[in-house]
C-alpha cells in the first residue's frame, strides 16, 4: 500500500473511531467503581417554600418588625399558601393582613388615622392574623388565585399615634 492510501486509511479509521466514541457506539455503560454517591436533594424553587410545594402548596415565612413586612418571597404560584408569621419587634404588637387589590401597597385608601380602610373600593381582605406579640408567631393558610396582593400591618397605636401601614409596614405580593 502506498503512502497516500495509508494516509487515507488512517484518516478514515480515525474519523470512524471518533464517530463511534461520540455516538456511544451502542456499548453499555461501564460499571461504577467505588462508592455510589447520591445526588444532592433538589432545592425548593422558592426560598422559604416548603417541601409540599410540589403538591401545589407553598409556605411563605414573613417577619414583621418596626417598620417593615419582610417575606421570604414576594411572588409565588397560585394555590394553597401558608403564611408563617413572626414578630421580631422590638417593641410593638403587629398583625398580617392579606389583601387582593390592583391598587398597589402604597396607594390603598386610608382613614383619618392613616390606616387602610379595609372596606374601601378596590380591595378585598383575604385573611389576617391579628395581635402577634413581640417574639410570637402565627400562621394562616389561604387559597390564592393569580393576581396582585398586598401584605400589611394595619394596626393603629392610639397611644403613640402611629399607623403601622403609614410607617411603611406594607408590601406588594404577586401570585402567578
Amino acid at each position: 500500500m502506498n503512502v497516500l492510501n495509508r494516509t487515507r486509511l488512517g484518516s478514515f479509521l480515525a474519523a470512524a473511531a471518533l464517530t463511534f466514541v461520540a455516538c456511544g457506539g451502542g456499548a453499555s455503560p461501564s460499571p461504577t467503581i467505588g462508592p455510589t454517591i447520591a445526588p444532592p436533594a433538589s432545592e425548593p424553587a422558592i426560598p422559604g417554600a416548603s417541601e409540599s410545594m410540589a403538591a401545589g402548596a407553598s409556605t411563605v415565612n414573613v417577619t414583621l418588625q418596626e417598620w417593615a413586612v419582610v417575606p421570604s418571597v414576594t411572588s409565588i404560584p397560585a394555590g394553597e399558601v401558608t403564611f408563617v408569621v413572626s414578630n421580631t419587634g422590638p417593641a410593638d404588637v403587629h398583625e398580617l393582613v392579606i389583601l387582593t387589590t390592583d391598587l398597589g401597597a402604597a396607594s390603598l385608601p386610608v382613614d383619618e388615622t392613616g390606616s387602610v380602610d379595609e372596606t374601601g373600593a378596590g380591595i378585598t381582605v383575604v385573611d389576617e392574623i391579628e395581635d402577634i406579640a413581640v417574639g410570637s408567631s402565627g400562621e394562616v393558610t389561604v387559597m390564592l388565585e393569580p393576581g396582585a396582593y398586598v401584605l400589611l400591618c394595619n394596626i393603629f397605636d392610639a397611644t403613640e399615634q402611629e399607623s403601622h401601614y403609614a410607617m411603611g409596614m406594607r408590601l406588594d405580593f404577586t401570585v402567578s
